[in-house]
């Protein structure tokens, strides 16, 4: 039986300590001074996503002065950084804010009930010690900010492959790479073309450990462009103007730069389509059937844009070390995998670079006064707070640009809310949509874990407040002035709720 800890309470509770947990922690300490906050982290160390995963070369896709806090410059030469330096920056940022004081974990929410008579959450916290040892804890909450990523953490997608348990090699999963394992020397085939496969092929040939081929395996092409890891100009304007004004205007460069990038790609395809490909051409070896591997039936942006530092993708597949092969898979063999085209691609290990399993709020089913809030049945106030959900605000990023980027923007909003409750002595805010209010998907990508998860993820509108956007600038626009209005109603736990639930 596990032990029962005591019950702690706290005015904000913020779920997850990865990179908007940290931020949002700290945003919201600066603006709450007085107000008790506690960040619940389920796993033993900080940093999310750059801490849990370990596979080769792992790194951000976007550029760390978007990426990164507006409050706390990006100071390392590199602006496409690998985990461990995005870990060293949130650990300083722990450290310097003094987070470490709030911050408790191996506590992983179970379960979230909100009562009205109360006006506050109840969270059951499974607590893992340092030793191993598992206990319950309560933890009562005023208002609840969840920063869990939009995610499985316990386990990536792999589709059913055919003769898979025949297979005489290793078989692994990004998500799930061993620390410590060795592939020198190996023949390597990673099934899949988007970030994580398109990061592993070149860091897996570099160095004394390196395979001795990489196979990049795509059903579909991807569009992949090469951006420089060290930003010259970022390094100029923080020689000019100080680390800190130089970071600020590097961060509004890189904003209207990669708005103009998308913006241009997205309105002209077929420019786009063009330039993606003279691109790739370049650094592609003489000869490559470019038309074949990186020619996506999509649009620009339809899915994500792969980057590679310094065209390091390329490189590798010049330097003869490497290869791209588009073509489906019939089944594993003994020695590898039989393409439906009839060749065989032999391996001693296979990577499936396959893809996330998407979940919103760590997996938690809150409930509202007892009923279940069904997320499919939602809808996003300002891509933020939930319909029908009282006192809960969640961290949903952009899709075309640094996630991160509008992390200030939904703390400023939760920041509104909680002043304006502390003004009027009110206890609950509830989201609360128009009948009539047209719905549309809350992510705009095509990208197959995407597809695959709509129908588990909340609505957004077609209109103001109930809408966001897919990058910082226009979605920016959409913050300034005033950010309450009648579309949340706010009340004291003696009145009711009267026709108020989840979903609406």
């Amino acid at each position: 039986m596990k032990e029962r800890s005591a019950t702690e309470r706290a005015d904000i509770v913020v779920i997850g300590a990865g990179v908007s947990g940290i931020g949002a922690s700290r945003q919201l300490a600066a603006e709450f001074p007085d107000k008790k906050i506690l960040v619940l982290e389920s796993r033993a160390a900080i940093g999310g996503t750059w801490d849990l995963f370990r596979y080769p070369g792992v790194r951000s896709d976007s550029d760390l002065h978007t990426y990164a806090y507006d409050f706390k410059p990006w100071r390392h030469r590199s602006a496409i950084a690998e985990a461990p330096l995005i870990r060293e920056y949130l650990d300083e940022t722990v450290a310097e804010f003094g987070l470490d004081k709030i911050l408790r974990l191996g506590h992983r929410v179970t379960a979230a009930d909100w009562s009205s008579a109360e006006a506050q959450w109840t969270l059951q916290v499974r607590v893992t010690g340092a030793d191993g040892a598992e206990s319950e804890k309560t933890v009562k909450a005023g208002f609840v900010f969840s920063a869990t990523g939009y995610y499985r953490y316990d386990k990536g997608y792999t589709p059913h492959f055919e003769g898979r348990e025949v297979f005489r090699g290793d078989i692994l999963h990004p998500q799930e790479w061993p620390e410590d394992y060795d592939y020198r020397g190996k023949r390597v085939v990673i099934i899949g073309s988007g970030a994580t496969a398109v990061t592993m092929l070149p860091a897996m040939l570099m160095g004394e450990g390196a395979a001795a081929h990489v196979t990049m395996l795509q059903r579909t092409p991807s569009y992949i462009a090469s951006a420089p890891r060290v930003d010259k100009i970022a390094l100029a304007l923080s020689k000019v103007l100080g680390a800190k004004a130089g970071y600020a205007a590097t961060r509004r460069k890189n904003i209207w730069q990669d708005f103009l990038l998308v913006s241009v790609l997205t309105k002209f395809p077929n420019f786009g389509r063009k330039l993606l490909r003279k691109l790739a051409l370049k650094d592609l070896p003489p000869g490559f059937d470019v038309d074949t591997h990186f020619n996506p039936p999509y649009d620009p942006w339809d899915q994500r844009l792969c980057v590679t530092p310094d065209g390091e993708f390329f490189h590798a597949l010049r330097d003869g070390k490497a290869d791209v092969v588009t073509d489906r898979i019939d089944r594993f063999t003994e020695k590898g995998i039989l393409l439906e085209s009839g060749k065989t691609l032999e391996a001693d290990l296979v990577v499936t670079a396959t893809g996330l399993a998407l979940q919103l709020l760590g997996g938690i089913q809150p409930t509202v006064d007892g009923v279940p809030a069904k997320l499919p049945d939602t809808v996003l106030y300002r891509g933020c707070l939930i319909s029908g959900v009282p006192n809960w605000a969640m961290m949903f990023g952009y899709t075309k640009a640094s996630w991160t980027l509008r992390l200030s923007n939904v703390c400023r909003l939760v920041a509104d809310v909680l002043r304006r409750m502390d003004a009027t002595g009110q206890e609950i805010v509830v989201p609360v949509a128009p009948e009539n209010l047209a719905k549309e998907d809350v992510v705009d990508l095509s990208a197959g874990y995407l597809r695959r998860s709509l129908h588990e993820l909340p609505k957004q509108g077609t209109e103001l407040p109930w809408r966001m956007r897919t990058t910082f600038v226009p979605d920016n626009r959409l913050f300034k002035g005033q950010l309450i209005d009648e579309s949340l109603r706010f009340s004291t736990r003696t009145s009711t709720l009267a026709g108020v639930g989840a979903g609406s």
